[in-house]
């Protein structure tokens, strides 16, 4: 079966695919920073460019879409040019692998969060986040 798409429009849909500053990413900063944590965002000198950084407390935080990070609840895989997908997709898994192994190994915090945990219950991921950040302050 056939894109549905023209080549073009294909092109200019993928283009508009955001690497950073997602919307899910933009929500989380803005509570971040409401409740009075100061942070980075998509820091491009640490390894994988986290998408919220705080260099002083060793803390690097992912936020894991369920599409593009292969969640096993909800990602689907597209029909069309299926072996491409898989292949990127199973990429992309094993590089977020590679990052969280880099910064356990250096002793940092690291955190990841799903798409749908923020989606299904926000404050409580948030919340999370926060207590990450209170443990490491408090140490």
């Amino acid at each position: 079966m056939s894109d549905r798409f023209s080549p073009e429009l294909r092109r200019k849909t993928m283009q508009a695919v955001r690497s950073s500053n997602t919307k899910l990413e933009e929500k989380v900063s803005r509570e971040l920073w409401k409740r009075g944590l100061r942070f980075r965002k998509n820091v491009k000198d640490l390894f994988g460019k986290p998408d919220i950084a705080i260099k002083k407390y060793k803390v690097v935080i992912f936020i894991d879409s369920c599409f593009w990070h292969g969640c096993e609840l909800h990602c689907k895989i597209p029909k069309n040019n299926r072996d491409y997908w898989l292949k990127k997709i199973s990429r992309n898994k094993q590089r977020d692998d590679e990052v969280t192994s880099y910064y356990k190994e250096r002793s940092w915090n690291i955190m990841r969060v799903w798409e749908h945990d923020l989606k299904i219950e926000f404050n409580k991921s948030i919340q999370s986040i926060v207590d990450l950040l209170d443990s490491i302050k408090n140490k």
